[in-house]
C-alpha cells in the first residue's frame, strides 16, 4: 500500500482537483466572472458543473465558456446583470477510474449602496459632556471601510478623547469648545468597486453654559430637544461602549478577535486591559485606537475567558468585563490521502477533523453519498474511517469526505488506485550531492511501484547499508547521513524491488570543508569625515567558488563611491551620519555561507544647545536654561557657558562657568553695570559644538566697586621719588560709571597722616621729594559714581635708591696655595648703602710673575658675592705671581666706590711642560736633544730630568736611563746608544715644588753600511732562510703552549725575568719621583715597529701625557692568585706614517734576531 504518493502521469489514475476558486467569491460587476476548476488524471478527466444543486448546462448559455481541457468557467456579464449568475457552483471532474468534486463556490456580486437622504439638525451640547456621532453606513458587500473627514478631505484628528469605534461611530469622551464645527462627515469606502459614499455633514455646537444667561439657558432646554447633555463638570469614568458592566463576544478559531472599550469622563480617562484567567498573548496581541481596542490575531481556544477593561482618571475608575467564547469551524487533524493498492491488498482512508461544535462527517464515492452508491463488500465505513480490503483490479474510485458544522465545512477528495506495477526509480541517475562537513546529507531514491518497492542502499558497490548510525533510511527511500564526514564521500547505489521486478540507481556524495570567517569585522566608533575599515577574512573549501557580499542593515550597500569593497575588507571613506548601522559580510558558496556583523557608530561634535532662557532674574545673578542638541553618539561631557559684555567689550566672549553634561541649567553670578548676552557650547569626546544662539540681553544696575586694584607696588625709580603702581580694573569690574583710583601713601614708622590723590585712567602715580630708600605704606582704592570700593590693605614699598657712598674696609687676603686665595672685608653700614644691598664685587688682576722685574698686567677679573657677605674665594690664580684687588659694595642703583688696591703674592708651584723637545743629528750610536724652558715657570727652575729606554721590534721595553740637567742647559748629546734601535724619551722641568708635566718623543738610531750589505747577502742564503723558518716554527709552538696553559688557568712564570732585568716598566709612574709603569703609546698613537726618524732629526711631539698601556697590555694585564704577572710585554705593531723624507725599508732579519737576544 502506498499513501499520498504521486502517481506518474503515464499510469492510469482517477482525477485529482489541482486548482479551484475560493469558497466565497465576491465578483466585481464591471468584470467577467472567472470560476477556476483544474484537474489531472489518466485518462484526462472531463468536467461538468452544478448551480444551486442542479446541473448547469454550459453549452446552452452563450455567455458562459468552459476553457479547453479544463473545467474553468468564463462568464461574460457585459450587457447582463451580474445578479443573474449569483449562486452556489460545484465542479465535477471524472474519467473511467473515478469522479472528483470541488468545493461549493458561492458567487456573490459586490454592492456599494447609496446613503439614504436625511436632514441633519445641528447638535448642541454643553462643554464637558460626552457625545457620539453616528455613521450607520449602508450595508455593502463586502462591508465598507469607515473614516471621518472634513470638507477639505482632511482626516479629523483623533486622540484619547476623540476616537472612532469599530462600528464607525465617532466618540467624544468629553467635548471642548474647539469641537464646534459644521463639517463632521462620515465616509464609507467600498473596496471591490473602489467607490466612496459620503454621509451628510453633521454640525456640532459646543456651548459654555456659564457664559449664558440663566433665562436663555432655560429657553434652550425647553424649546430645543436637540440640546444634548446636562451641565457637567469633572466626573469619574463610565463606559459608552459596550454599555453596562459586562458583555459577551464570540470569536472563531484562527480568526481575529477585536475587543473594544470606549469610556467617557472628565478628565479624559485612560483605558487598560487585563485577562482575569491568564496572561494576554503578547506575541499575537496589539493595542489600537489609543488603547481602546485590543486585537488578538490567530485566535486559539486558550484565548477564551474574561477580559477586563479599566477606564481611569483622577476622580476614579470604571470596569467592564467581556466574556469571550471561542468556537471553531471544522479544521483538519488528518485529511484523507490518496491510496495506491496492489490487487488483494488492504487500505484505510481516514478523515479526522475537529471543531466546535463537533463536525458531522459524510462520505461519498465518485461524488455520490456512500449510502446511495452500489454495495461493495470489500468496503467498510466506520465514522471517520473507510476500510478497503482484498481490493480487485478495476475497483479504483475517488472518495469524498465532508465535515461540517454551523460555522463552515471541509471537503477533501482522495482516490484509491488499484495497480500492479514493477518498480521504477524516479530520481535521475548519477546525481551528485554536495554537503558541508558535519551537516546531514540526504541522498534521494524516489521510486514508484505497486506493491510498494523495498529500498536497499550500497556504498562503493560493497556491502549493503543498514538502517543504523550514521545512516537512516526513510520511508520514501531517502538515505540520510546524520553527520557527514569526508570519509562518507563516494558512490552510492539504491535498489528498488518488489515482486514484479528490480531497478537500481547510482548517486555520488561529495563532503566539502565548511566556509568560516577567520577575522570578523569589529565594532567601530569613527568620527565623521574619517575612514572606517571592516575586515572579513574567510577560509573555504578550495573546490567551491566563494562570493563575498557586504550588507548594511540587512540590505544592499548604498550606491556610493565612498564604499570600497576589497577581497577581504570594506572601506568607507569620509564617513557620515547616514553610514551608521550594522555591516555584515556574507561569504556564500553553492553549499553554505558564513556571516559576521559589526556596528558602525559615527560620532562628531554635539549640536549646539537651543532655546536659551533666563529665569530667576536678580540684581547679581540669573538662572540660564537650555535644551541640549543632538549628541551624535558621543555623550556630552560638559557645557561651557560664555558671556559677552556689550557695554564694555562688545564682540568678545569670555568663559563664565562649566556645568556637567547631564545638566541643562546654570546659576550665573553677575557683575553690576553690564549688558550681558549668554551662549552655551556642548563638549563631548570629539570636541566642542558650535556656540548656541545668544540669549536675550540682560542688563545689571550700577553699584559701587566690589574689588580694589591688584598688584599694588611702591618702588622708587629715582633717589627722591616713589612710584605707586597697580593693575587697573576691567570694565566689568568697574561696577559703574566714573571709575577712579584713590592713591594713599605715608612713610612707615613715622607719625604722619596719609597723603592721597585721586586719578583716573591710570595705572601708576609718582610721589616726588621723598628721602632716599625709606619704607612707605601705600594703598589704592577703587571709586566710582556710586561709591567707594572696600577698604584697601596697605602694601609696603620703598622710595628710590642711590649708589652706595663708601667702600668696604679692612680688606685682607689669605693665600691658600699657588692657585687659591681667600679675601676678607668688613661690611659697610646700612646707612651708606643707600638702597637694597645686593652684594659685593671683587675685582682682581695679575700684575706680573715674581721672577720678572717688569709688570705685565693681565685682564681684570671680577667675582660677585651676593648678600651681606664678608669673605670670598678667588680660584684659578697663577703661582709665583703678584696680584692686586679691590672691593665695591653693590645695591639696586649700582656700584659704590672701590676700596684701596690691595696687593698679594702667590707661592711657587710645579712648572709647566717644557716648550719643546727636538731630536737632531741621529747617528748609529748617538743623537742630540734640544729643549726649551716652560712657558709657565711657576717659580724658580731648579733643573730638568731626562729619562729614556730602548724598545725592541716586539715592543718590549729595555732598561731606563736617567739624566739631570741644570736650569740653564738647553741641549745634550747622548752617546753609546745601540744602532738601529728605537728609543723613547721622557722630559720634564722642576722647581722646588716638584716636577712638572712630562713630554715624550721617539727616535731610531741608524745602522752602518757594512752591516746593511751583510744583511742583504745573508738574507739571500738558503741556510739562513731555513734557520729563520725553524725559529719561527719554534716560536709558534711556544705560543701555542702558552695559550693552552693560560686557558687552563696555569701560571706563566715571568717573575724571574722581571727580577733579573729590574725592569722599571712594571711600576706606575708618578709625577713626584718620575718612576715608570708599563710602556704604551696609547695617547700619542705612535706605533714602534716600522717607524722611521724624519730627515730633520725630530719626532712629532704629542701635547698630552704619554701612556705605556699599548706596549705592555696596559690595564688588561692579568695576575694569578699569587700576584705574579701573566703575559709578555707585547704591544700593538702598527705602522705609523710621518711627513717628511724618511726611509721606507723594513727592519732586517739581523734586527729581528737581536730582539730575541
Amino acid at each position: 500500500m502506498t499513501t499520498g504518493l504521486e502517481v506518474p502521469l503515464d499510469l492510469p489514475q482517477p482525477p485529482t482537483i489541482t486548482h479551484q476558486s475560493s469558497k466565497d467569491f465576491i465578483i466585481d460587476p464591471r468584470e467577467n466572472i472567472l470560476i477556476y476548476c483544474e484537474a489531472k488524471g489518466k485518462p484526462h478527466p472531463s468536467f461538468s458543473w452544478t448551480r444551486n444543486g442542479t446541473h448547469f448546462d454550459v453549452e446552452k448559455d452563450s455567455k458562459v465558456l468552459m476553457k479547453p481541457s479544463s473545467g474553468t468557467l468564463v462568464i461574460d456579464i457585459s450587457g447582463e446583470k451580474a445578479e443573474a449568475y449569483e449562486g452556489i457552483y460545484q465542479c465535477t471532474a471524472r474519467n473511467e477510474h473515478g469522479t472528483a468534486v470541488s468545493n461549493n463556490i458561492v458567487i456573490r456580486q459586490s454592492r456599494s449602496p447609496l446613503w439614504s437622504k436625511e436632514r441633519k439638525e445641528a447638535i448642541m451640547v454643553q462643554v464637558g459632556v460626552s457625545l457620539v456621532l453616528q455613521c450607520r453606513p449602508p450595508a455593502g458587500l463586502p462591508p465598507p471601510i469607515i473614516f471621518w473627514m472634513d470638507n477639505n478631505f482632511q482626516r479629523l484628528p483623533q486622540n484619547t478623547r476623540v476616537s472612532q469605534a469599530l462600528n464607525g461611530d465617532l466618540y467624544f469622551s468629553n467635548v471642548l469648545l474647539d469641537d464646534t464645527r459644521n463639517d463632521y462627515i462620515c465616509y464609507a469606502r467600498f473596496p471591490h468597486t473602489q467607490t466612496i459614499q459620503q454621509k451628510q455633514p453633521i454640525t456640532v455646537k459646543v456651548l459654555d453654559m456659564d457664559a449664558i444667561n440663566e433665562t436663555v439657558a432655560a429657553m434652550y432646554n425647553y424649546t430645543n430637544n436637540l440640546f444634548l447633555g446636562d451641565p457637567s463638570g469633572e466626573r469619574r469614568p463610565s463606559f459608552m461602549a459596550p454599555p453596562g458592566q459586562s458583555s459577551t463576544q464570540m470569536a472563531l478559531r484562527g480568526g481575529v478577535l477585536e475587543l473594544e472599550c470606549i469610556a467617557e469622563g472628565l478628565p479624559t480617562p485612560e483605558v487598560s486591559w487585563y485577562k482575569e484567567s491568564g496572561d494576554l498573548p503578547s506575541s499575537r496581541m496589539s493595542f489600537h485606537n489609543f488603547q481602546k481596542t485590543l486585537k488578538i490575531a490567530d485566535v486559539m481556544e486558550a484565548d477564551a475567558g474574561d477580559y477586563r477593561c479599566t477606564a481611569k482618571n483622577s476622580l476614579g475608575s470604571a470596569h467592564h468585563i467581556i466574556k469571550v467564547n471561542v468556537k471553531a469551524a471544522p479544521f483538519w487533524i488528518s485529511a484523507p490521502r490518496n491510496l495506491i493498492l496492489a490487487p488483494k491488498e488492504t487500505g484505510i482512508l481516514t478523515c479526522r477533523v475537529s471543531g466546535d461544535p463537533k463536525p458531522q462527517i459524510a462520505w461519498s464515492v465518485n461524488g455520490v453519498p456512500i449510502e446511495d452508491s452500489p454495495k461493495d463488500m470489500s468496503r467498510k465505513v466506520e465514522d471517520d474511517t473507510v476500510i478497503l480490503s482484498d481490493v480487485q483490479t478495476g475497483s479504483s474510485a475517488v472518495y469524498q469526505c465532508n465535515a461540517s458544522n454551523e460555522f463552515g465545512y471541509l471537503l477533501a477528495n482522495a482516490f484509491v488506485n488499484v495497480l500492479a506495477e514493477a518498480p521504477r526509480v524516479l530520481t535521475p541517475p548519477n546525481n551528485v550531492y554536495q554537503v558541508i562537513t558535519n551537516n546531514p546529507a540526504f541522498l534521494d531514491c524516489a521510486s514508484f511501484g505497486s506493491p510498494i518497492p523495498t529500498i536497499t542502499w550500497f556504498k562503493d558497490s560493497q556491502t549493503s547499508i543498514l538502517n543504523r548510525d550514521p545512516y537512516v533510511i526513510h520511508n520514501n527511500g531517502t538515505l540520510e547521513i546524520n553527520v557527514a564526514q569526508s570519509l562518507n564521500s563516494g558512490k552510492y547505489t539504491c535498489i528498488a524491488s518488489n515482486n514484479l521486478g528490480t531497478r537500481e540507481n547510482h548517486v555520488y556524495l561529495e563532503v566539502k570543508e565548511p566556509t568560516r570567517i577567520l577575522a570578523q569585522p569589529e565594532y567601530m566608533v569613527v568620527q565623521r569625515n574619517r575612514k572606517a575599515v571592516f575586515e572579513c577574512k574567510v577560509k573555504h573549501d578550495p573546490t567551491l567558488i566563494p562570493t563575498m557580499n557586504w550588507l548594511k542593515d540587512n540590505g544592499e550597500l548604498p550606491d556610493d563611491e565612498r564604499f570600497l569593497v576589497d577581497t577581504d575588507s570594506l572601506t568607507i571613506n569620509d564617513v557620515t551620519e547616514e553610514d551608521e548601522g550594522t555591516y555584515t559580510c556574507v561569504m556564500n558558496t553553492t553549499l553554505d555561507q558564513d556571516s559576521a556583523s559589526a556596528m558602525l557608530t559615527v560620532v562628531e561634535e554635539p549640536d549646539p544647545p537651543t532655546d536659551l532662557e533666563l529665569t530667576d532674574q536678580r540684581e547679581r545673578s540669573v538662572q540660564l536654561t537650555w535644551i541640549p542638541g543632538d549628541e551624535h553618539n558621543s555623550p556630552t561631557q560638559k557645557f561651557l557657558v560664555q558671556y559677552e559684555d556689550l557695554l564694555h567689550q562688545a564682540g568678545v566672549w569670555h568663559n563664565l562657568t562649566e556645568e556637567e553634561g547631564t545638566k541643562t541649567t546654570a546659576h550665573l553670578d553677575l557683575s553690576p553695570y553690564a549688558y550681558y548676552s549668554f551662549r552655551v557650547l556642548a563638549v563631548n569626546h570629539v570636541g566642542y559644538s558650535r556656540p548656541s544662539q545668544p540669549s536675550r540681553q540682560y542688563r545689571t544696575n550700577p553699584a559701587a566697586p566690589d574689588v580694589n586694584p591688584t598688584d599694588v607696588h611702591g618702588v622708587g625709580t629715582e633717589h627722591n621719588n616713589l612710584v605707586i603702581s597697580w593693575k587697573e580694573l576691567t570694565g566689568l569690574q568697574s561696577n559703574g560709571p566714573g571709575l577712579q583710583y584713590k592713591v594713599n601713601w605715608r612713610q612707615k614708622d613715622v607719625e604722619e597722616d596719609w597723603s592721597s590723590e585721586t586719578v583716573a585712567n591710570a595705572s601708576k602715580y609718582v610721589v616726588s621729594g621723598t628721602p632716599t630708600f625709606v619704607p612707605y605704606e601705600v594703598k589704592v582704592q577703587a571709586v566710582n559714581d556710586y561709591g567707594n570700593g572696600p577698604a584697601p590693605e596697605a602694601v609696603e614699598g620703598y622710595s628710590g635708591e642711590d649708589v652706595p657712598m663708601s667702600a668696604p674696609e679692612s680688606v685682607q687676603v689669605l693665600v691658600q696655595n699657588g692657585t687659591l686665595a681667600e679675601v676678607h672685608w668688613e661690611p659697610v653700614l646700612t646707612s651708606v648703602v643707600r638702597g637694597r644691598l645686593q652684594g659685593y664685587k671683587v675685582s682682581y688682576w695679575r700684575e706680573r710673575s715674581l721672577h720678572q722685574a717688569e709688570a705685565q698686567q693681565e685682564e681684570q677679573q671680577v667675582l660677585a658675592f651676593s648678600g651681606n657677605r664678608t669673605d670670598g674665594r678667588l680660584p684659578g690664580l697663577k703661582p709665583y705671581s703678584l696680584y692686586t684687588l679691590n672691593i665695591r659694595v653693590v645695591n639696586g642703583k649700582g656700584e659704590g666706590p672701590p676700596s684701596p688696591n690691595h696687593n698679594f703674592e702667590t707661592p711657587e708651584g710645579v712648572p709647566g711642560p717644557p716648550s719643546f723637545l727636538h731630536i737632531k743629528n741621529t747617528n748609529m750610536d748617538s743623537l742630540t736633544l734640544e729643549w726649551g724652558p716652560p712657558q709657565d715657570n711657576n717659580g724658580r727652575l731648579t733643573g730638568y730630568t731626562l729619562k729614556y729606554q730602548p724598545v725592541n721590534s716586539s715592543n718590549e721595553l729595555g732598561p731606563v736611563e736617567e739624566m739631570v740637567f741644570p736650569a740653564n742647559e738647553t741641549t745634550v748629546i747622548l752617546s753609546d746608544l745601540k744602532y738601529s734601535t728605537r728609543y723613547k724619551f721622557y722630559f720634564n722641568a722642576k722647581t722646588i715644588k716638584g716636577s712638572g708635566p712630562t713630554i715624550t718623543e721617539e727616535a731610531v738610531t741608524i745602522m752602518d753600511e757594512a752591516m746593511k750589505s751583510n744583511q742583504v747577502d745573508l738574507a739571500t742564503q738558503g741556510w739562513f732562510i731555513g734557520l729563520m723558518c725553524a725559529i719561527a716554527l719554534l716560536i709558534l709552538v711556544l705560543l701555542i703552549i702558552c695559550f693552552i696553559k693560560r686557558n687552563k688557568g696555569g701560571k706563566y712564570p715571568v717573575k724571574e725575568k722581571e727580577d733579573a732585568h729590574h725592569d722599571p716598566e712594571i711600576q706606575p709612574m708618578k709625577d713626584d719621583d718620575g718612576t715608570f709603569g708599563e710602556y704604551s703609546d696609547t695617547e700619542d698613537h705612535k706605533p714602534l715597529k716600522g717607524s722611521r726618524t724624519p730627515s730633520n732629526g725630530t719626532v712629532k711631539r704629542d701635547d698630552s701625557d704619554d701612556s705605556l698601556v699599548d706596549y705592555g697590555e696596559g690595564g688588561d694585564g692579568q695576575f694569578n692568585e699569587d700576584g705574579s704577572f701573566i703575559g709578555q710585554y707585547s704591544g700593538k705593531k702598527e705602522k705609523d706614517t710621518h711627513e717628511g723624507n724618511e726611509s721606507s725599508e723594513a727592519p732586517s732579519p739581523v734586527n729581528a734576531m737581536n730582539s730575541f737576544v
